[in-house]
């Protein structure tokens, strides 16, 4: 963590109006200086857009490979759930034919591994700015979690056509429902949740090199232990007891994929204090690595 002191130079140049700027660390837990982040808008704007760019160059398919990832998954889970289970046993939201039910968490998913796998690295992979010039550290794991809002808005574009191509009359599709007014609200949260796992592997990152064989390994434990390829009703089931399902919420993805999922068909088996329990923990886990991103940015310049 740094402070940016403005001073009056020195005794040998008191007859000339110059000042020089002099970078301290901070001391401390508290200051935050989150203004900070305001006053380097445009190097936050330049970092997540390189990334974009960066992102598909030499590729043949290009940004089509933010939509194909998700849509075969699906189609891979979709039959596999199929054979195992028979067509009308899939573990889907109530109502909502499987493809879409699985498809819709994969979208939300998708922006969080991806935030996931590339913020936790971020300050090592921007190391040479880094070592040489100030700017709010916290800019290098928020840059590519906003770059891939891009991709998520390419897989929801996708989402929108799917409904179409199965006929099912969504108040997403046809009849407009208060709800999409939240839905914004739970792609923030799935933002926050990236962010918030980010500062922390990012920092830890900066101190022991192991995290990132580690990020891939949580990234495919997340998928399996979050109703991603399958809905929270599908496995807490009614006869589930209360502490199973606390337990289950913990996971602060389940609230930004239920949620997604509620937002979208209005289904009536998403528990919403389960979502409410998961959306309470990613705001305790946002607190507590901010302080702890900003508490370790002192050392950032010297281990990264």
């Amino acid at each position: 963590m740094t402070r940016v002191e403005t001073n009056p130079s020195s005794q040998a140049f008191a007859d000339q109006t110059e000042h020089y700027t002099r970078i301290v660390p901070t001391s401390g837990w508290v200051d935050l200086r989150l203004r900070d982040l305001w006053e380097y808008r445009e190097l936050l704007y330049f970092l997540a857009w390189r990334d974009v760019k960066v992102r598909y160059q030499q590729t043949v398919l290009g940004a089509a490979w933010a939509v194909l990832v998700p849509v075969l998954t699906m189609v891979v889970f979709s039959v596999l759930f199929g054979l195992l289970m028979g067509r009308s046993n899939r573990p889907t939201v109530e109502g909502v034919p499987y493809p879409i039910s699985t498809f819709a968490a994969l979208v939300p998913w998708q922006l969080f591994a991806f935030a996931l796998n590339q913020a936790s690295n971020s300050l090592v992979a921007n190391r040479n700015m880094i070592t040489k010039v100030y700017f709010p550290r916290l800019i290098a794991p928020l840059a590519p979690i906003l770059s891939g809002l891009v991709d998520f808005s390419l897989a929801f574009g996708v989402l929108a056509i799917m409904t179409g191509v199965y006929h099912f009359a969504t108040d997403f599709v046809f009849e407009p429902s208060w709800r999409l007014l939240l839905l914004p609200a739970f792609v923030l949260l799935a933002i926050v949740t990236a962010l918030a796992l980010s500062m922390w592997l990012s920092a830890l990152n900066a101190l022991y090199r192991d995290i990132k064989y580690i990020v891939p390994f949580l990234v495919q434990i997340l998928m399996y232990v979050s109703p991603v390829v399958y809905s929270a009703s599908s496995v807490m089931g009614k006869d589930m007891p209360a502490w199973v399902k606390t337990l289950y919420a913990l996971n602060p993805l389940v609230g930004v994929l239920e949620g997604f999922r509620w937002a979208l068909f209005g289904a009536t088996d998403v528990s919403m204090p389960m979502v409410g329990v998961s959306s309470g923990v990613v705001i305790l886990v946002f607190v507590a690595g901010m302080f702890y991103f900003r508490r370790m940015e002192r050392l950032f310049a010297d281990l990264a």
